[in-house]
């Protein structure tokens, strides 16, 4: 079997980032138009490809945002009272770049702390892609 590495997306290969956003205005983690806007922005900018954003607003507050992209998925879920959020963002192939799409999230949410690691999935193919 050979692998194409012009077919990027299609690698067996992708990055899981997630990240804990604390100390965000919980106005802002409470307004799901916000929330759909900056994911959809984040993702752009990012060369992810969106298809499809579903949200849910809950009562009292909170909300989760979900994007199904070409290349994988997005989360958004908030947490108003504590002022945190999670971000989940995974992304196959070595064309999107997850990593700067929860930074534009972060900067668009300004958080007062935060921690994000990156998780390397599937095959290493960093030999094959120039």
């Amino acid at each position: 079997m050979s692998v194409d590495t012009g077919a990027q997306v299609g690698l067996f290969t992708g990055r899981h980032v997630l990240a804990e956003l604390e100390g965000v205005a919980p106005e802002l983690l409470d307004d799901e138009q916000y929330l759909r806007d900056a994911l959809n922005d984040a993702l752009s900018a990012s060369d992810a490809t969106v298809c499809q954003m579903i949200a849910k607003r809950f009562d009292p507050q909170g909300v989760t945002v979900l994007a199904l992209l070409s290349e994988s998925h997005a989360s958004l879920h908030t947490y108003p009272e504590d002022g945190s959020i999670f971000i989940d963002v995974f992304t196959c192939g070595h064309t999107a770049k997850p990593e700067l799409a929860v930074q534009l999230l972060a900067d668009a949410l300004k958080p007062t702390s935060q921690n994000v690691q990156t998780i390397q999935r599937g095959h290493d193919y960093a030999e094959l892609v120039c």
